[in-house]
């Protein structure tokens, strides 16, 4: 009897050395190396500490192909545990009852998270996900252009007027040389909109109750279709000629083509080194608003991750420790050194002070005071509704009217008139 005890347990233990870790399969949409191989790296790590534990990253294509594959999935049962979801997608998430709050799986601390950025996926008072890639646009600078127009290279422009005068100053200096370019993107049109303290839709941003319209039809609305016109009327503006092509106007600016971009801070890195190889000095300024108003703040952009409901608990668990291990104090300090988006926890800030790499002159330094004075509010907190991706299309072919030399008053009403029409077809596709 002994002898057959002693069998059972060397076997019991054998199939246990041989047990399969938990998968964990992460869908993301970084297919770039650099961010894909931190992640992959990431994912390694964590690995080697949790042999009980396999995470599989896989590059799932763009933002919405993404979040509609991982949707997809979940009503198939086959859901991915982890999922990158972008911001604007975050309603529509949680609409699907595809994804679970990552505090039902276990109860988390969000207090390290930088407020801005948990307030934004806080949705009825419940953190629905863990903030990763964030980010805000910024105004980038080539400040060897600006000498040479004779212009401070550091005193960048911070209101559209004063842009604008900068602007004429550049055209008469360096006439083959255009002032600004920006992608013909929603996102930025959401951003002014918030620094106006106005929300893009009713119902405070779709957050006290479901949006039913937009305000694209509002003064602020209005204030920032007339600023696109103007810089392109008066010949200051250039871009792809496509829409929502952020690559494209980059390379404008990397090209030393214009002497101003508005993008992403989660660029930094990647204008950093190409200032570095095209032999000129990058300045970093706050994003240039309407003037006569009050700076309001940003809205942040980026996606966070969300776990999948109908999955095993333990796996749910997984999931939920690895997106905490990604997110840690000194993974975040490290993702933010490495592209430039927050780091999205306060720890990881302070860490970063104390090093140096945030003092006055650092130029991610703009971009964290401009997040962190952000005032708290319904219009910084940013829209919330389901509509979101073909809401942002219709703004983009507004904008292009504009470019076009449509006139404002027209723009502003169509492009209200057909946004409110997503709207209402969204929330009545949630009735059938």
């Amino acid at each position: 009897m002994q002898k057959k005890m002693l069998v059972f347990l060397s076997l019991s233990l054998a199939s246990s050395a041989l047990a399969e870790p938990l998968t964990v399969e992460f869908w993301h949409i970084f297919g770039d190396a650099k961010r894909k191989g931190w992640i992959e790296q990431k994912a390694a790590d964590f690995n080697a500490k949790n042999p009980d534990i396999k995470v599989v990253p896989v590059v799932k294509g763009n933002y919405n192909e993404n979040l509609q594959a991982a949707i997809l999935a979940g009503r198939q049962g086959k859901p991915p545990a982890l999922v990158q979801i972008f911001e604007v997608g975050s309603q529509l998430a949680l609409d699907s009852g595809v994804f679970q709050p990552v505090g039902s799986v276990e109860k988390t601390d969000y207090s390290d998270y930088l407020k801005p950025v948990v307030d934004y996926y806080t949705i009825g008072g419940k953190v629905n996900s863990l903030p990763f890639n964030s980010s805000s646009p910024v105004l980038y600078a080539n400040r060897d252009l600006l000498k040479k127009v004779g212009l401070s290279e550091t005193a960048l422009p911070q209101t559209y007027n004063a842009l604008m005068r900068t602007c004429a100053k550049v055209k008469a200096a360096l006439p083959e040389t255009k002032c600004i370019t920006f992608s013909a993107s929603s996102w930025y049109v959401e951003q002014w909109m918030a620094e106006q303290n106005t929300t893009l839709v009713n119902n405070n941003n779709g957050r006290t109750a479901r949006a039913t319209e937009s305000n694209l039809d509002s003064p602020a609305a209005r204030n920032i279709f007339t600023f696109i016109k103007k810089l392109n009327d008066g010949g200051y503006y250039t871009y792809s000629g496509k829409l929502d092509d952020g690559a494209g106007s980059g390379a404008i600016f990397t090209g030393q083509k214009s002497v101003f971009l508005i993008n992403s801070t989660a660029d930094l890195g990647n204008q950093l080194d190409a200032a570095k190889q095209g032999g000129y000095r990058l300045g970093v300024g706050l994003l240039p608003i309407q003037d006569g108003v009050k700076r309001n703040g940003v809205v942040i952009g980026g996606a966070s991750l969300w776990i999948a409901k109908g999955i095993p608990d333990n796996v749910a668990d997984a999931a939920r420790t690895f997106a905490l291990y990604m997110t840690n104090t000194a993974n975040m300090k490290e993702w933010h050194k490495l592209t430039g988006y927050y780091p999205v926890r306060t720890s990881s800030v302070n860490e970063l002070r104390k090093e140096g790499w945030l003092d006055s002159a650092a130029p991610q330094t703009v971009a964290f005071r401009q997040l962190l004075n952000t005032k708290a509010g319904p219009a910084t907190a940013g829209a919330l509704f389901g509509g979101m991706l073909p809401t942002r299309q219709v703004i983009q072919e507004g904008i292009q009217k504009v470019l076009q030399g449509q006139d404002v008053d027209s723009v502003a009403k169509d492009t209200k008139a057909r946004v409110d029409k997503v709207i209402a077809d969204y929330n009545k596709s949630l009735a059938q």
